[in-house]
């Protein structure tokens, strides 16, 4: 059985993400199960920070929380796209996601 005292360290983190990064744009932030690191295992209590419309802002959480940009993975679908990636970040495990929608360069005239 998980029990919230699984929740306290990824707690901690979470307060010193944002005291660490307040300068970069708000996202949506998340304590969550993570599916775990490769080489398996179970899902683990992690944060999960999401990103809306803004590639930029979603690169700038990426190179804060030191990601892997070989890692990131994206997903087309349509009207909804994101781009995913998973890591460790103060010795937590988060999952950063930023999601976006494609904007016709050539506007009707």
């Amino acid at each position: 059985m998980s029990t919230a005292a699984e929740q306290v360290n990824p707690a901690g983190a979470l307060l010193a993400m944002v005291t660490a990064f307040s300068h970069l744009p708000a996202p949506e932030l998340h304590i969550e199960r993570l599916p775990p690191a490769e080489g398996g295992g179970e899902f683990v209590w992690g944060i999960n920070v999401s990103l809306h419309d803004s590639l930029s802002h979603f690169e700038q959480w990426r190179a804060a929380l030191g990601l892997d940009p070989a890692a990131v993975e994206a997903h087309l679908d349509g009207a909804t796209n994101w781009l995913n990636v998973f890591g460790t970040w103060g010795g937590i495990r988060v999952r950063l996601t930023g999601f976006f929608t494609f904007h016709d360069p050539a506007p009707d005239r």
